[in-house]
Parts: structure tokens; sequence; C-alpha cells
């Protein structure tokens, strides 16, 4: 973030047609629910574009953490519209004009949005500022276009093989042959797993045996791609920018999934044998280079899985501010004010048995001592506002290595008594 040090408009454009189609609105809406963590992204004098509100209490808990003011911030919230990217949204909210206010009183302010889609770009153009970190030029289409395709699941199968990016091996097929992919690949594996041609999160993606029904003909539209099931000993991935210059490694790490969905990170990503993170490294180089290439400049990760034979293999790519960046500034962010070097963090979800506000369980975290607190280089911290329910929490540990912070979130769940959350 250090590069984006004019103002920003964080753009927090979840309802987007970039990871998936922008019609799934249930997905869309439930990933719009984390925007409230993109305020630990924010310096004085930044604005904040959200779908989702953010409470008061939560506010004031990331300024002070952050140590910055909690009124030197502005939030605009846009509620999301239905099968519409956010840019519309903003329009429809008659918000436009508030925007242009505050664009003209940041002289050199760039937006920075969560994905750089088609909308973002007209958007950005509207205001008359430059999305970040492109400059006055912007970014070119061949760099919108290489996120739109490497966001595909066959787009990255396309481009994986000539970087030397091991997948697992797999077939693109359109809606009515489906069934007939799923069947010819069944007659060689006895388990695929069926994905949406443009799906994130786990989201879309079907599991398939021999005893299971196949997809009916024609029963699902657009692009799909079917792999073999991999035995998988770890999922993993590797989060990092591209420059003109070339890629720099942000971190890695090991994602926590249930049933292919993401649950929860812990990083670094530690090595038990074999040489598979170096590996992934240069995957990600590989696939930096190429965005380079491209013209694109900005966040982009790749998710694999470490297979019980020993070899590790690519799933997808995510060419765009993911899941896990921006909770990884909030760890920098914060480990600087406690001066604590190469921090090992991890990120989780769980259902408390009572209900909390938000006020409540800072509170409790404070009263036994696992609260983040820079003079004790460790703690816990609720990164993302208080859950709807006032129950699913998200949450963040960080510590001076993993076995800390592995105790530390044992012992909150204990505290809070959280509960797994499988969905």
């Amino acid at each position: 973030m250090e590069q984006y040090r004019s103002p920003l408009i964080v753009y927090a454009n979840f309802h987007s047609d970039m990871a998936v189609e922008v019609t799934a609105r249930d997905v869309l809406n439930r990933w719009a629910e984390q925007a409230p963590r993109k305020i630990w992204l924010m310096r004085p004098g930044d604005v904040l574009v959200t779908p989702v509100s953010l409470s008061s209490p939560f506010r004031q808990y990331a300024a002070e953490l952050l140590r910055v003011p909690a009124d030197s911030v502005t939030v605009v919230t846009a509620p999301p519209v239905g099968g519409v990217p956010m840019a519309e949204a903003v329009r429809r909210a008659g918000l436009m004009d508030t925007l242009h206010t505050l664009t003209a009183e940041r002289p050199g302010i760039q937006l920075l949005p969560v994905a750089l889609d088609a909308s973002t770009v007209d958007f950005a153009a509207q205001l008359g500022v430059p999305v970040a970190p492109y400059g006055p030029e912007g970014p070119k289409a061949s760099a919108v276009e290489a996120a739109y395709r490497l966001n595909t699941k066959s787009g990255f199968r396309a481009v994986a093989g000539g970087l030397g990016i091991r997948l697992a091996p797999g077939e693109v097929c359109g809606g009515k042959n489906l069934s007939g992919t799923v069947g010819a690949m069944l007659a060689r594996y006895e388990r695929v797993v069926v994905k949406p041609d443009r799906s994130a999160g786990g989201y879309g993606l079907r599991f398939v045996s021999r005893t299971d029904p196949v997809p009916a003909p024609g029963e699902q539209a657009g692009a799909w791609v079917v792999e073999q099931c991999l035995d998988a000993v770890r999922a993993v991935s590797v989060q990092m920018e591209a420059f003109p210059a070339g890629p720099r490694l942000l971190f890695s790490g090991e994602m926590r999934t249930t049933t292919g969905s993401f649950v929860g990170y812990v990083s670094p990503l530690e090595e038990r044998a074999g040489t598979f993170v170096k590996e992934l490294w240069r995957w990600g180089s590989a696939l930096g280079h190429h965005l380079a290439g491209h013209g694109y400049i900005g966040p982009y990760g790749i998710d694999a899985v470490l297979a019980s034979d020993g070899r590790l293999y690519a799933t997808e790519s995510n060419v765009r501010r993911t899941a896990t960046i921006t909770p990884w500034v909030m760890v920098d962010r914060l480990s600087r004010t406690g001066k604590l070097s190469e921090p090992a963090w991890l990120l989780g979800r769980g259902r408390s048995r009572a209900r909390h506000s938000f006020a409540g369980a800072v509170a409790l975290l404070r009263a036994e001592d696992l609260a983040w607190e820079p003079s004790r280089q460790m703690g816990v911290v609720l990164y993302a506002d208080a859950p709807a329910d006032r129950r699913s929490w998200r949450y963040a540990v960080i510590g001076a290595n993993r076995s800390r912070v592995t105790e530390l979130e044992a012992a909150l769940r204990n505290v809070m008594k959280l509960e797994v959350i499988l969905e």
C-alpha cells in the first residue's frame, strides 16, 4: 500500500462481474458483508465507498488500533442493487455529486478497487480520477481483459501450461456437453470436480463420483471446467503484486477449506517436506510477468493443493484484491506499531454460543488478555465488524510464530465459546 500514498477512494466493489457473474446476487451479497474490513486500508483523508455500512464501535476500534483519528476518513455507503455492478448502485443512490465534491477537496486522489472490472474503469473516468496505481493514462484495455480472462478457470488453464504451472487433468466444455464431459472424465478417474468457469471461493463447485448422478445435458448454461478430483493433503496460496519491473511477493499461506469453500487462512506457509513453497513462488512469479506483459499492475494470487502424490497442483488464479490481502495489510500495519518483524497470523471464523455486541466482544477479549496489544506483540483482532446475528465472528490472530497464534486461537475459541462455521 505504500506506493499509493496520494489520497484514495477505497472502492469496495464486491458487486462485480469479475469473480462471478453479476447476476449471482446471493453470493455477491454474502461477500459484500465483508466490506467493512476495508477500513484497515484507510489513512487520513481517504474515502471508503462501501455497499455495507460500518458500525460506530467498529470504526472507533479500528481507528484506535491503527492510531488514525476516526473522523479523518469518510465513509460513503451505496446499498447494492441486484444484477448490476457497484458503479450503477452508486449512481442509483444519487451519490455521484457527493463523490465529485469529495474528490474536488482531495487533489491527487485515486480510486483503489477490489477488482479491475470494466464498470470501475468507466466509473473512475466519470469521477475524473485515475485508477491506482495506473496513473493519469489509466489501465490499458489489455490489462482489464487479462484480469477478466485469468479470473476464469478456462483462462487460467489456457496460459498455465506455457508458464510451467502444473494442473490436474481436466477439460473445458459448454453446458450442452457437460454431462458427456463428466461421464468421459469419470471413465478415467473415480471422482471429478465440476467448476463454473467464472467462480470463486468455492461458489458453484460440485464433486461428482461414479455413483453420483451426472448433470443432465443442457442443464447448466455457460462454460465449465471438469477436473480430476485430487486427493489433497493441503490447500495453499501465494499472493503477489504485478509491476512493470517484475512481480513482488506479498505473502503465502495455507487455506482452511470445507467442501471447497474458504473458511480461514494461516501464514506464513511452512513446508514440512519437499520444495513446494519455492515452486508456488515460481508459479506466482511467472504469472506476474505474464500479467505485466498485458499491462496489468496490482494484486493477484494462485491457489493450489499439495496432493497425496507429493506434488503441487494449481487450481485457479485470482487477479484482484483477494479475501486475504486486506487482512494482510492490517497485520502488517499493526505489527509495525508493535515492532514485530515477520509476524505469523491466521484468519478464522466461529459462531459464539452467546450473542455479543461489538463493544461487548472487544471488552471480553481485553478482560481475558487476548486482544491485540502492541507492547505484547500478539493478540486477536475482530477485523470485520459485528455480524448481523451477533454470533458469526471473523477474527485475526497475530503473534511471533505459528505455534503462538494457534495457542491464542484456542484460547479465543474457549473464551467466546466459538463453534466452527461449516458453510
